[in-house]
């Protein structure tokens, strides 16, 4: 799961996702797709049972804009199952993958909140 993947593999990840074409309409289906079972999966089955209007809005969200504002939901339904900590953590990788999809307004700004 994208969760846990090291430092190196994320960044390897982000440089890979620059050099897609954002106006390649099939790779960047397949990018949201792949967005989109990642924050399911992040959910998980529990998650669903507990949260499915976040499982909802997920899977029904038509573009990289409705998924990255789900993240406040799925963010809000991890705290709840695995606490806050957990959650940053996985919400960082996650962002991750928004990597050039979204308007440059949209990114979020590296802070120090979760420095070991």
């Amino acid at each position: 799961m994208i969760a846990w993947l090291s430092k190196d593999m994320l960044h390897g990840l982000q440089a890979r996702i620059a050099a897609w074409r954002e106006d390649d309409p099939d790779l960047v289906a397949n990018r949201l797709e792949d967005i989109r079972i990642t924050m399911l999966d992040m959910l998980g089955e529990e998650g669903e049972r507990q949260y499915p209007q976040v499982r909802r809005r997920i899977r029904y969200s038509g573009d990289a804009q409705g998924l990255w504002y789900a993240r406040a939901d799925l963010m809000a339904a991890l705290s709840g199952l695995h606490g806050e900590r957990t959650a940053r953590q996985r919400m960082v990788s996650l962002s991750a993958m928004f990597e050039g999809l979204l308007p440059k307004g949209l990114m979020s700004r590296p802070t120090t909140l979760m420095r070991n």
